[in-house]
């Protein structure tokens, strides 16, 4: 997505990393890039703001339940993969428990 308005920051740059700054898991500079980008895109700014209610209402249904460090990092792991272009290994899918 792009509003076709030239920035600083690219649309696919801001929306690649949308959650890494949701998370404040970026440094402060590029924070800052990002805040300025939303000032000046519309388009980008609607798709924070509606990621960042998602963010809220999961936090606010499942914000009690702890979620062990080595399984995030294998969920974050897997969505580089997808994110890069790259497919979830097969015996990944087949491995995940099926729900009944």
């Amino acid at each position: 997505m792009s509003c076709g308005d030239p920035h600083e920051t690219d649309c696919s740059e801001v929306l690649d990393h949308l959650y890494e700054f949701l998370d404040r898991e970026m440094p402060d500079t590029d924070c800052t890039k990002f805040e300025v980008h939303f000032e000046e895109c519309s388009p980008c700014l609607e798709k924070y703001g509606l990621e960042q209610a998602v963010k809220k209402l999961v936090k606010r249904c499942c914000g009690s339940d702890d979620v062990p460090v080595d399984l995030r990092a294998k969920v974050m792991g897997r969505i580089d993969l997808i994110r890069s272009g790259h497919s979830v290994p097969e015996q990944d899918v087949a491995a995940a428990p099926q729900e009944q």
